[in-house]
C-alpha cells in the first residue's frame, strides 16, 4: 500500500495559477500511475489527469485540457498537478490516486483501477 499526502491547494482568483502536489510513501512510487481527481460540492467526484509510471503518456479531462499540467519526479516521489488560469468552477477537493496495478501501459479513468487515495487539498478559485 501506499500513502499519499496533497499540498498546495488554497484560494486564488479566476485566472491564477496553483500547483499540486501529492508525496507518496510506500510501495514502489515509480512503478504506478497516478491520477487527480477532483469533486466540488454536491458533485460526484471525476476525473481530472492522469499519468503513467514513467511519465511517458498523459490524459486530461476536456475541462481542465490546456490549461492544468500533470508531472511526475520519481526520484521524489511526487507527482504534481500545474493549474493556470483557473475558473471559479474548478473549485473542489482535489485529490490524488495510485493505480491499483503496476506498470500499466495506458492511462485510466476509472476509480475503481486505483487503491490508494490522499486526503485531498481545497482548491477555491474566488470570481
Amino acid at each position: 500500500q501506499v500513502q499519499l499526502v496533497e499540498s498546495g491547494g488554497g484560494l486564488v482568483q479566476a485566472g491564477g495559477s496553483l500547483r499540486l502536489s501529492c508525496a507518496a510513501s510506500g510501495r514502489m512510487f515509480s512503478s504506478y500511475a497516478m491520477d487527480w481527481f477532483r469533486q466540488a460540492p454536491g458533485k460526484e467526484r471525476e476525473f481530472v489527469a492522469a499519468i503513467t509510471w514513467s511519465g511517458a503518456n498523459t490524459d486530461y479531462a476536456d475541462s481542465v485540457k490546456g490549461r492544468f499540467t500533470i508531472s511526475r519526479d520519481n526520484a521524489k516521489n511526487t507527482v504534481y498537478l500545474q493549474m493556470n488560469n483557473l475558473k471559479p468552477e474548478d473549485t473542489a477537493v482535489y485529490y490524488c490516486a495510485a493505480d491499483l496495478r503496476p506498470f500499466r501501459l495506458q492511462v485510466s479513468r476509472y476509480e475503481g483501477d486505483f487503491g490508494s487515495w490522499g486526503q485531498g487539498t481545497q482548491v477555491t478559485v474566488s470570481s
